[in-house]
């Protein structure tokens, strides 16, 4: 069976006993290692890959082959994108920027079907008149380095950016987590996990969710797995990813989980962001 998703600590983590022939019954994996921006674009055709990790926000655009899987994927609580600048960047003093101050600037981001960009572009619509200028698409461990090195003005980063970026000299414009959760008090959905329509779903789901239990019983069976895939090789960054990614969503959606889904996929709807879809099927 074909799978793919991220090489981030939370995706290994979750799928390290799945995919090295730990859960009873499953059946052995192909793994491909791919950024989120691959992934949501490979979704949109169903080509070879039975299973995949793609964002929330790409499910408009998936291929009628392949169903929401309720379990394996990222949401949660104070877990949401950032939207970083370099000192000064946006402001000659070096001052935190305020949200205005994007307004025509250039603004690099992981994926235009990520759920990163879909919250960004829902904020912003709020809080930045006359919009953002260009925006750049960039594998997210290249857009720090970037915003520091000032070859864009901002940028809109994910994953463990959220416990490095004062590394590279960056701060936040906004988190926009924070804003969301204050928004509807509901969790951010960010990371989806998709699978053929053909093939037994509920055993898929079966087997991603002995794969979390695992995990989380033996947190040093993958120890070394999840470093050697892992951006950021620091042990410490690496389980405060998990810790923050892996959580009880990852488990089961449940009605929270797919509150957050339909509301975020509905305000984008409604604002013409996506095309339209049928929220009822991804239940």
């Amino acid at each position: 069976m074909k799978i793919a998703y991220s090489p981030c600590p939370n995706d290994t983590f979750t799928f390290h006993a799945l995919v090295h022939g730990l859960i009873p019954g499953a059946p052995s994996f192909d793994v491909k290692y791919a950024d989120i921006d691959v992934t949501n674009n490979l979704a949109v055709n169903a080509g070879e890959l039975d299973i995949l990790k793609i964002s929330y926000a790409a499910l408009p655009w998936i291929s009628p082959e392949y169903k929401l899987v309720p379990c394996g994927g990222a949401l949660g609580r104070g877990c949401g994108p950032l939207v970083l600048q370099a000192g000064g960047s946006l402001r000659d003093d070096g001052a935190q920027a305020e949200p205005a101050a994007l307004s025509g600037k250039r603004v690099a981001v992981p994926s235009e079907r990520s759920t990163a960009y879909l919250l960004f572009r829902l904020w912003a619509a709020q809080n930045v008149p006359g919009g953002v200028g260009e925006i750049v698409v960039m594998p997210f461990h290249e857009i720090m380095p970037a915003v520091r090195d000032g070859l864009i003005d901002a940028g809109l980063v994910i994953h463990e950016a959220r416990f490095t970026y004062r590394n590279y000299g960056l701060s936040q414009v906004v988190d926009l987590g924070q804003w969301w959760e204050s928004d509807t008090g509901l969790p951010i959905p960010l990371g989806a996990i998709i699978a053929r329509r053909s093939l037994d779903l509920a055993q898929i789901r079966e087997w991603i969710q002995a794969s979390v239990a695992y995990a989380w019983k033996h947190p040093e069976a993958s120890r070394a797995y999840v470093l050697e895939h892992a951006q950021e090789m620091d042990p410490g960054v690496a389980q405060s990813h998990i810790d923050l990614y892996v959580n009880e969503f990852t488990a089961e959606l449940g009605e929270d989980g797919f509150a957050a889904i339909e509301t975020l996929l509905q305000r984008a709807m409604d604002e013409e962001l996506v095309p339209r879809m049928d929220l009822a099927s991804l239940r």
